[in-house]
């Protein structure tokens, strides 16, 4: 929840309130606001939002403006007095109001304490996002494809994931640069960033040793973070993770070619923001789940990150590769995978219990990459981690 003036912002239920009462805005003005709030500490350009708010659909810098000053007029500012939404003539927008950040008052209808969300910076001056909710033990999680703190956390695709890690511990998990709460314009992405992003959070949560889970890429970065700081992780669980990358793996021309034409793929359908390969995407995590979940996929990646960054992100997953990395890992591992997982195929978790000495394979009887609520799969996958963890 940000509040200032006379205005509060729920991102979690896309409300702008005025001395208390609901404001109706449409909802590119509400993306155009919380975008700017977000990342107030600086201009945001043109450019930034017109990507943000409408991705790459055309669409003139008048229709920018045309948002700006429905939103100045929604939070009570105009173009004349700029108190809360300031232009910078030639490069963009910033957001100069006081802004204090809550956690939205007390625990919600369904009993959900909130999570609290905090900020840290990296060395070359990255602001990285990291959450706590729970109580207990520390669990960290390591970030993984387009994490959002504030939107998972009422998200049907993660919110029993959060809810069920942080049953008996303190769960810290965090968006990783150039997603979710993060800042999105970092320059170039790097794997070794990413695991750099990870000691950064545990730094600033002041934890000392505990268990880490990776899924999906995170689990790479897990694996890295280990090996690197093998006196602070004191157990490793690996879900729905690989050790190598799709083009990092393809060994024959036919498995290169196909690794090749799937990223080529990936690239076409973000950057036209083609709804059908997003569709496609979507029933390749959640082949089990129903058209409603799959447009909470949708909706959810689309509101995570810059299409341009989604490219990017691509392009260093497929090329991942720890492989040589996995062996050295010097802690107790759990690997738990989907035996039906189309996104990462079962032989990716086989190798990582070849690969990583003290290692227990358990695969879970699903098709999905990402477990859903309601599959049997998913008390034996809460069963599994807590037996292994306590």
């Amino acid at each position: 929840m940000y509040v200032f003036e006379d205005c509060e912002v729920d991102p979690r239920r896309l409300e702008l309130r005025r001395r208390g009462e609901p404001v109706h805005v449409e909802p590119q003005v509400f993306s155009l606001l919380t975008h700017l709030i977000r990342h107030r500490d600086r201009v945001v350009g043109k450019t930034e939002l017109l990507d943000a708010v409408w991705g790459y659909r055309h669409v003139t810098e008048s229709a920018l403006t045309s948002r700006v000053k429905a939103l100045r007029r929604a939070i009570g500012d105009s173009g004349g007095a700029q108190r809360m939404v300031a232009t910078v003539h030639g490069v963009g927008y910033r957001f100069v109001a006081d802004v204090r950040e809550t956690d939205g008052g007390p625990p919600a209808a369904d009993g959900r304490i909130p999570q609290r969300i905090r900020y840290c910076r990296s060395a070359d001056g990255v602001r990285v996002a990291y959450a706590v909710s729970g109580s207990g033990p520390p669990l960290v999680k390591a970030a993984n494809w387009l994490t959002h703190l504030d939107l998972e956390w009422t998200s049907p695709i993660w919110a029993h994931w959060l809810d069920g890690l942080a049953r008996r511990h303190t769960l810290v998990r965090y968006d990783e640069r150039g997603c979710g709460l993060s800042d999105w314009d970092v320059g170039e992405f790097r794997f070794e960033d990413w695991v750099d992003d990870l000691e950064l959070v545990a730094d600033a949560a002041a934890l000392e040793r505990f268990p880490l889970l990776g899924v999906s890429q995170g689990g790479a970065v897990a694996i890295a973070y280990a090996v690197r700081h093998p006196e602070r992780v004191s157990r490793l669980v690996l879900a729905g993770a690989y050790s190598r990358g799709r083009f990092a793996r393809a060994a024959t021309p036919e498995e290169k070619e196909e690794a090749a034409l799937d990223l080529t793929l990936g690239r076409i359908g973000w950057r036209h923001d083609d709804p059908t390969f997003r569709q496609v995407f979507a029933s390749q995590f959640l082949p089990g789940g129903t058209r409603e979940l799959w447009d909470a996929f949708n909706d959810l990646q689309r509101a995570t990150t810059s299409i341009d960054n989604v490219v990017r992100f691509l392009d260093v997953f497929a090329h991942i590769d720890v492989s040589a990395l996995a062996p050295r890992v010097g802690c107790p591992t759990l690997i738990l995978h989907s035996r039906g997982d189309l996104r990462v195929p079962k032989a990716q978790a086989q190798e990582l219990a070849a690969l990583i000495p003290d290692s227990r394979l358990c695969f879970l009887d699903s098709r999905n990459h990402i477990l859903t609520e309601d599959e049997p799969a998913w008390p034996v996958f809460l069963a599994e981690l807590d037996g292994f963890l306590a």
